[in-house]
């Protein structure tokens, strides 16, 4: 499947830090989750693929098109819907208005075809009866729901979401899920969160990213069978495990390596996580 974004040798410092250490990768159609500690990386690399900040080194481009250039750079942003950690509304917008704001920006100039854009995000979110209220009256969860509405205007190829169900509370991220799936149908959607139930029940693949590197890059089953026969239960917590935590039935579930004749447990996305980012930190301790 011909890639919707590739991308090879990034690199970026800020300072004395290297936010991006050759970081390469090929995206395609679907939803593709990214996952890491604070300070892997992740944000970086998602506003270098915005073309929201130029990489030091290495290349990229989208949907075919190098930002390199100021007119691939413009051809980029033009294919391009970019969901930022906080997204700056102005509190005194409604949705249409924040939403028409950024159709502008997007280059869209004829105002019937631009309103009949914005009413149609809208609705596809489900804010068409809220289209006139204010920002600030609205709940969390659709604030979060017109910034998704902006980064959908011009139906982009290629989407990029930073944490986009941060803070929502249980309903609103499952209706949420309802959103990310379906758009990610047809278009390649970079999904980055700290919730690996999301990327189990949205994502096709997953990337692992730590210390500005990504360390896996598979699918979320994949995942789990990393943390095949290094999960186990027991009536106390294992002072080996690498991680350990007493489940709602009162045993302890245990991640590392199990002694002998452990009772071993089915791994998840979670297990594999936690062991990929333990390998992460003895590669860069060794």
């Amino acid at each position: 499947m011909t890639p919707t974004v590739s991308a090879s040798g990034l690199c970026l410092r800020y300072g004395g830090t290297r936010a991006l250490d050759d970081v390469s990768l090929r995206l395609t159609p679907g939803v593709t989750g990214l996952i890491g500690p604070n300070g892997a990386g992740k944000t970086t690399l998602l506003r270098v693929l915005a073309t929201a900040v130029p990489a030091d080194t290495g290349a990229f481009t989208v949907l075919g098109h190098d930002p390199a250039t100021p007119s691939g750079r413009q051809d980029v942003r033009r294919r391009l819907g970019y969901l930022p950690q906080t997204p700056g509304f102005h509190p005194d917008f409604t949705p249409f208005e924040f939403v028409d704001y950024v159709a502008i920006l997007k280059e869209h100039t004829d105002r019937g075809a631009r309103h009949r854009e914005v009413r149609r995000v809208l609705e596809q979110v489900d804010l068409g009866d809220v289209r006139g209220r204010r920002i600030k009256k609205l709940s969390g969860g659709m604030r979060q729901r017109v910034a998704l509405a902006a980064s959908l205007v011009g139906d982009p190829g290629f989407l990029v979401l930073d944490e986009p169900t941060v803070g929502l509370d249980p309903e609103q991220r499952m209706r949420f899920r309802e959103l990310i799936a379906q758009a990610g149908e047809g278009r390649t959607v970079l999904l980055s969160t700290h919730q690996t139930e999301d990327v189990a029940m949205l994502c096709h693949r997953v990337l692992v990213m730590a210390g500005g590197r990504i360390r896996f890059d598979g699918t979320p089953a994949e995942l789990a069978e990393r943390a095949a026969g290094r999960v186990w239960s027991s009536a106390e917590r294992d002072t080996g495990a690498k991680a350990g935590w007493r489940t709602g039935t009162g045993s302890f579930r245990n991640v590392g390596t199990p002694p002998s004749g452990a009772d071993l447990l089915e791994p998840t996305l979670e297990d594999g996580y936690l062991l990929t980012l333990d390998d992460a930190g003895a590669e860069v301790a060794a």
